[in-house]
């Protein structure tokens, strides 16, 4: 052995177990080790695999999402809703499937500008996606047929083959019949219809019945009236319920096979029809009844201005409670206005309205008559508000001693529920010659006109020796129309003899009078004899209107239409142009201005004369 190699050996020789014991250890904490990095390395890895699969989906579908429009968006969750719906719907292996092949959409025949020829060759590629509502073709399984990303490729096809071909020309017409399909709403009253059929059907089937088929219809009805929702127009549908039409149509045809007989579903459809009828005709006459109602009651608000404005005015001295200017009641040469009412807000917003529409207010003389209930609140709102250079006469009903109690008898007798039209304020207008002895002339007014011109050449209306100038309604084809047999029974012999069907009605509201004439001719006295004749007979239907026509008869004069026009209290369709040309508009009808059940666009007319920062307006919370 080499000298050099000895001392090496002789060191190998000499390890101790000691030292094997400790390399050994290294060993194994070192394989110990490596396994626990291996193993922390394999969860990394399976945790980023994990969180990959978990969140890339969710990912996904928000984006998908972010890029549906709302109405897809919306097909999309109605798809999804119907998953759970088909494990029932696939159980009913007796009902066939009909939907698919069986009905085929019509083909959109696009006719050219010229001549009104039809051009019948269709692009096959685009014949599945061009039909009724521009929508994709749907598979039998409910899914589209072509992605969004095809139907893009097709509809630039469609342009691309239609600018390069002879149908360029009907390029528009095609744009146009799409745009005109989406707004229509033929597919929904369609979906309604086979409802209304399948319910029918459901009729036929005897009470107590369970099945596959009466199942199947009831299921069918329900997914139809899901997927419809509430649909007005085809643009509406989603792309489900169009394949839920198509399954019900089959179902529909299936029970057609079923229930043959056409004469049986004839009366069943009959007697649905007439049971649905009535059920309108009940609902109408319900809220007709809820609506006249409505109309009879006094509202919070005047309710309580009424009650402050009546202690304000007894909290006054008796000497504090009269009017200026009565020296000119009696004046000729003054425009004389009469009103008869028991309402402070309606009568407060003719005399505003009046008076800032004339031209020359100090020569206006207001004669309010009113109830002894209302005579306080009425008077004490002139007071702390008088119309500014105008005069304001504010008078009693029950003042008028000479109001004979026959007539309130009469009244009282009349065939009506509605204390309006048996008011004495409501006649009192056929006393105008007792009431202002010392006038010849004057006009009345109804409380619910609004003035919106001056009324100076009114007064300058040549009246050819009658009595009465009114606004006529007897215009067939206008709202305001009206005939004399609708109030009056003509079948009277009395009547018959002494009047005609057909003669031109006209309209209370804004009436000119000539008093003198009145008086000659003794038509209070005539009016009078008209009542009792109705205490008698029933001849009249109740309001003052019947027996003005025939009080009058002969008697009125037509005054222009636009010195007066009716149908703000009900809805006429008068159109503006014609409300703002108006010399007098009225809210004749029951939905009057004052009351929540008043037309609202045509309430600015009647607020804009409230001044509605009175302190005793906002207490009562009366506001526009």
């Amino acid at each position: 052995m080499d000298p050099c190699e000895q001392p090496e050996a002789l060191a190998s020789d000499n390890r101790t177990p000691k030292s094997d014991f400790a390399e050994l250890k290294w060993l194994s904490e070192t394989s110990s080790y490596l396994m626990r990095s291996v193993r922390r390395y394999q969860r990394i890895v399976f945790l980023c695999l994990f969180s990959v699969c978990v969140f890339a989906p969710i990912i996904f579908i928000s984006q998908r999402l972010h890029s549906i429009s709302p109405t897809g968006r919306k097909d999309f969750i109605e798809d999804i809703s119907a998953v759970k719906h088909r494990a029932e719907a696939l159980k009913l292996s007796s009902i066939e499937q009909e939907g698919g092949d069986s009905l085929k959409e019509p083909k959109v025949i696009v006719y050219e500008d010229k001549g009104f020829a039809s051009s019948e060759k269709i692009d096959d590629s685009t014949e599945d996606f061009i039909d009724a509502g521009g929508r994709p073709d749907i598979q039998k399984n409910g899914t589209t047929a072509r992605s969004s990303k095809e139907v893009q490729h097709i509809q630039q096809k469609v342009v691309a083959s239609v600018s390069h071909g002879k149908a360029n020309p009907n390029r528009a017409a095609v744009q146009q019949n799409r745009r005109s399909q989406s707004l229509t709403d033929k597919k929904v009253k369609e979906m309604k219809d086979q409802i209304v059929r399948a319910k029918a059907y459901l009729n036929f089937a005897p009470p107590g019945r369970n099945s596959h088929f009466v199942k199947g219809l009831k299921l069918r009805i329900k997914e139809l009236e899901r997927a419809m929702g509430d649909a007005k127009k085809d643009s509406d549908l989603s792309r489900s319920s169009w394949q839920k039409s198509r399954v019900m149509e089959a179902s529909l045809s299936k029970a057609g096979r079923v229930y043959s007989d056409c004469s049986a579903m004839a009366t069943k459809l009959r007697a649905m029809t007439y049971s649905a009828e009535e059920q309108v005709q009940t609902q109408k006459n319900q809220a007709t009844h809820l609506l006249h109602l409505a109309s009879r009651t006094t509202p919070k608000g005047l309710h309580c201005l009424t009650m402050r404005l009546t202690a304000e005015y007894f909290s006054m001295l008796p000497e504090e409670r009269k009017f200026d200017k009565q020296q000119k009641l009696h004046d000729q040469s003054l425009y004389h206005y009469a009103i008869f009412t028991d309402n402070v807000l309606a009568c407060a917003v003719v005399v505003n309205s009046t008076v800032s529409s004339a031209s020359d207010p100090e020569k206006i003389v207001f004669h309010i008559v009113t109830d002894s209930l209302n005579l306080p609140a009425i008077s004490m709102w002139f007071l702390l508000n008088p119309p500014s250079k105008a005069t304001v006469d504010i008078r009693s009903i029950e003042e008028f001693d000479w109001l004979s109690p026959v007539h309130d008898s009469a009244l009282e007798k009349q065939d009506s529920h509605d204390p309006r039209y048996t008011s004495a304020l409501n006649h009192l207008r056929f006393y105008l010659p007792n009431l202002f002895p010392l006038l010849n002339k004057i006009v009345l007014f109804d409380h619910d006109v609004v003035v919106q011109r001056d009324l100076t050449q009114l007064w300058n209306v040549n009246m050819r020796g009658k009595v009465n100038g009114a606004v006529e309604t007897c215009q067939e084809g206008e709202d305001s129309f009206w005939r004399m047999d609708k109030f009056i029974d003509f079948s009277e012999p009395f009547v018959a003899e002494r009047f005609d069907p057909n003669k031109c009605t006209w309209a209370f509201g804004m009436n000119l009078f000539d008093l003198q004439t009145w008086r000659s001719r003794n038509l209070t006295g005539i009016y009078s004899s008209y009542l009792q004749l109705n205490k008698m007979g029933r001849v009249l239907k109740a309001g003052s209107l019947p027996i003005g026509w025939l009080t009058f008869y002969n008697q009125t004069v037509p005054l222009d239409k636009r010195w007066h026009i009716l149908g703000l209290g009900y809805e006429s369709g008068v159109p503006r142009v014609k409300i703002d040309r108006a010399a007098v508009i009225h809210f004749d009808g029951i939905m009057k201005p004052w009351l929540e059940i008043g037309i609202s666009k045509y309430k600015g007319y009647w607020n804009r004369y409230l001044p509605f920062d009175n302190p005793y307006l906002q207490q009562c919370n009366i506001h526009e």
